[in-house]
């Protein structure tokens, strides 16, 4: 990991800040692109971690832009190619060197492209009740983290900060952008999905799901936008420890999940609703070294 001291949050003076993410900071940059800054904070159970992870947010932007350059035949994406120290102040270049992302400003689509590949998390929920996952049916007999028969598009409507997403149809993400659009969604992210759930499989990694956020640009095009197939928006799994029926260890905030279940403050289990508990040394340390394995597993 890198070594500069970890970035809670970033305060740039040189540019308005359009919004704070639950880690990246964006700001504008002129009216055509946008300075994505991705800090060190962590978020789990939608709500943000007082306590920054060193190093994550450089890590999970070297990440993002080697993905996008695997897929790049498959859907554009929103980079630039300009260097994003080009744009602030010398006295802010430490905020931005090696986290930062300058990118074209699209028009955002307010649909969350989820794909799984296994059956995990909330999916593995659902399937015990109805059998399916957001309104796809699915073989019975499929226990919790089963590889699912093929993968499936299962869609989430964009919710504001803390809230949390909510899992809808594909019929509901036909109402809300028309049926051309919903369905390139769909078709390029399980294309996106089975290509990288491939490449990482070679590096003993299972991609069980992912997101993928999507905008158009000015003429009208799909472009793949925000971040892509961190640990942050994806469960990665190490495949030589995986085992169906059973929760397999990840490299993603899943240990970090664990450790609040059992978090309490002032003697009470946390709630779950911010202020978060206070992460302790060991926890931030072993939570780094997840992304860090990662990165490194991936780019071996």
């Amino acid at each position: 990991m890198n070594h500069t001291s970890p970035l809670h949050t970033s305060a740039l003076h040189s540019l308005p800040l359009l919004a704070r993410g639950k880690v990246r900071d964006n700001y504008a940059v002129g009216d055509d692109r946008i300075l994505m800054v991705a800090s060190d904070r962590i978020s789990a159970f939608d709500v943000i971690m007082g306590e920054p992870i060193p190093g994550k947010g450089a890590l999970l932007t070297q990440m993002a832009l080697w993905w996008f350059k695997q897929l790049g035949d498959i859907v554009p994406n929103h980079l630039t190619g300009d260097a994003p120290e080009s744009v602030v102040a010398p006295d802010e270049m430490a905020q931005v060197a090696g986290r930062a992302m300058l990118v074209q400003r699209l028009q955002p689509i307010p649909v969350e492209a989820v794909v799984r590949g296994y059956l995990a998390g909330s999916g593995w929920k659902e399937y015990q009740d109805s059998q399916s996952v957001c309104g796809v049916v699915l073989p019975a007999g499929l226990n919790n983290a089963s590889k699912l028969p093929q993968p499936i598009y299962t869609p989430a409507a964009k919710a504001a900060v803390g809230e949390h997403d909510e899992n809808i149809t594909f019929e509901r993400t036909v109402e809300m952008i028309g049926a051309d659009l919903a369905g390139r969604i769909r078709d390029t992210s399980l294309r996106l999905y089975e290509r990288a759930a491939a490449l990482a499989f070679t590096k003993g990694i299972i991609i069980a799901d992912t997101k993928f956020e999507f905008g158009l640009d000015g003429a009208g095009q799909l472009v793949l936008m925000d971040e892509v197939l961190t640990p942050d928006s994806s469960r990665y799994w190490p495949a030589d420890s995986y085992q169906e029926g059973v929760n397999p260890p990840s490299f993603d905030k899943q240990y970090l999940r664990d450790w609040l279940e059992q978090a309490q403050i002032d003697g009470k289990p946390w709630n779950k609703k911010s202020p978060a508990p206070t992460l302790p040394a060991e926890v931030i340390a072993n939570t780094a070294m997840r992304y860090q394995q990662a990165l490194e597993q991936l780019l071996a």
